[in-house]
Order: C-alpha cells, then structure tokens, then sequence
C-alpha cells in the first residue's frame, strides 16, 4: 500500500502525513511550489527528510496564474481562488498518483478551519471536480465525514485518525507535542499564500488589468519594492539594496532604469509606456526614495537602452505619492 500527502510544511499537512506513516502506510510526498507562497523556509523538504519519505516537487507555472486569473468559483478576502487552487492541486496529485503508483491520495485539510474552501461542500466539490470523488482521505478531520473508498476498503483504519474541526490550532498543537513535532519545526498559520494579503492582492489585480499575458516573472516583481502606476506605465522602486539587485536582474530589456547619482538611491524600473510625463514621474520618486529626497532640485540618471540620460526634477510629496501607490 502507498500514499500520496499533498505536503505543503503547514502543521496540519505534517500531523497528516504522520498519522498515515503510523499505520504502517509507505507514504510519498508532494509538494506544490506556487508563485504566490510567502513562506520562504523549504518545511515541506525538511518534514520529508525527518520522516524519511520521497518528495516530489511540483513548480506550478502560467497555467496556475490563468487559474488565478480566471477562477471558476471566485476569490475569498483577496485575490485567493482558494477551490479553485484546491482543485488545480488535486487534479496534479491525481496525475501524480498514478506515476508513482500510490493507491490513496491525503491532505491535511480540516473541517471548517477555513471558511471558502473547507467547509463539507466544498470539499465534495473539490474532490468531484478533480475526479476523485470519495477517494481524497482528510486524516485529521476522517471521524467527521464520510467514509472514503480506501477506508471501505479496509487501506487505512478509520479508528485510527481524528475527528478535529473548526479554526482552533489546539487539538493540533496537542497531537503536535504527542508525536514530538516541535514548534519550530513548522510556519506559524498566518503565513503561507500572499493572494489573501491586501497590498499583494491589488498589486496583482493591477497586473492583470493592465497586462493581456501575465508571466512568473512578472509575479516574481510584484514581490519586490514599492509600485505605483502612472496611466499604462508601471514604476517599481527599490527599498534597499538587496531589491534593487533583484530588480536589475529581473528587469526586461525595454524597461528604463533610473538612479540618483552620487547619493543612496533606490533603482526604479520604469516598465510599460515610456511617455516624457512617465519619465518625470518616474525620476521624481526616485529622488524622494533617494538620500538626496530632502533636496529642491535633484539630478537623476536613467538608462534606455544603452544610453543613459539626465534629469532635474524635484521629489514627490507624500500626497502625490499616495495617488500613485497600488
């Protein structure tokens, strides 16, 4: 007998995975790596070293971002399409399954912890949608729902998982201790996806008004700076000089760069329509985001091309900077 755990590092996905592993169950792992994760520490790679099991990645591309584009049953706070999301992981682990040959499919979903996309329903829908209606097992939530087909088949005793419901981390917290699991061995629950995060959330939701085809690397930017929006031109500020690395190298070859010479400067892309007005704009909240700031009149450079040119201009204020911010 073999399993798959969906294993995303959470507490939740890891009680999951060892409930499984306690019955005596051979147990692989996938893990999703989604261009809106904030998490940054691998947990998913370190829980499978210390159980000792495989981990599959699964680097989820445009077609995710489509999804999040176009979600077919909607957002929840932000810009989360969160069944949608569980549906697109679902219908991966299926194909999965089948490669590595598991007989069961789990996750570490629990009943009612989140409002949109684990309450019964939706969790039916999510399996029907993904094609596996009856066959996802949900260990830490098993007593509260229906049996599954691997349940009835006797693959894993029923007796043997949990009945936890609801938003509460203290039953978890405590099954945590019972198996050994410390606190520092997962993410605290407020991380994880930066779709339910408001400054994120309209960041993106700008992105795909403003552009026909979303790419990873675009997404990748968005995580980057300050951004502001100037008619069809995009500007992206730097906050420190780790970003403004980031930005360089993530820079397309039409964009413009600008700098504040011989001062501490921001590096500001300049991506989208390239108008004299958007320019200025442009070189003006470098200049505010520069050590220079405090100054009437600053020179900013900026390069188009391979040719760098010059500007005087004087900073933003906070309320004009305001009506930029996304």
């Amino acid at each position: 007998m073999k399993a798959l755990s969906l294993l995303s590092g959470g507490l939740d996905s890891i009680l999951a995975t060892k409930l499984i592993l306690d019955q005596g169950i051979e147990v692989v792992a996938v893990n999703f790596i989604l261009p809106v994760t904030a998490e940054k520490r691998d947990y998913a790679g370190e829980v499978a070293k210390k159980f000792g099991i495989p981990l599959v990645r699964v680097e989820s591309g445009e077609e995710y971002l489509d999804m999040v584009r176009n979600p077919e049953y909607g957002y929840g706070s932000g810009m989360n399409p969160c069944i949608d999301c569980r549906i697109y992981m679902l219908r991966e682990a299926k194909r999965i399954a089948k490669d590595v040959g598991a007989n069961l499919i789990f996750t570490g979903d629990v009943l009612g912890e989140r409002p949109m996309s684990q309450h019964r329903k939706a969790l039916e829908l999510e399996e029907k949608e993904a094609g596996l209606e009856k066959m996802v097992l949900r260990p830490l939530s098993a007593k509260l729902l229906p049996e599954t087909i691997p349940e009835q088949k006797g693959w894993v005793d029923r007796n043997k998982l949990c009945a936890i419901k609801g938003k509460s981390r203290k039953p978890q917290i405590a099954l945590a201790k019972k198996f050994g699991i410390q606190e520092e061995e997962y993410p605290t629950p407020s991380g994880g996806c930066l779709l339910t995060y408001r400054e994120f959330a309209s960041k993106l939701r700008d992105l795909f008004d403003h552009n026909e085809r979303v790419t990873m690397r675009d997404v990748r930017v968005l995580k980057i700076g300050r951004h502001f929006r100037f008619g069809s031109s995009k500007i992206i500020v730097g906050r420190n000089e780790a970003e403004n690395t980031l930005l360089l190298d993530l820079k397309n070859t039409e964009d413009y760069v600008f700098e504040v010479p011989d001062y501490g400067s921001p590096i500001t892309i300049l991506e989208g329509e390239k108008s004299k007005e958007a320019i200025e704009v442009a070189a003006k909240l470098t200049a505010r985001y520069s050590d220079a700031g405090a100054k009437e009149a600053v020179v900013v450079e900026y390069k188009a091309g391979k040719r760098t040119k010059s500007i005087v201009v004087s900073p933003l204020d906070e309320t004009e900077i305001a009506q930029l911010r996304i």
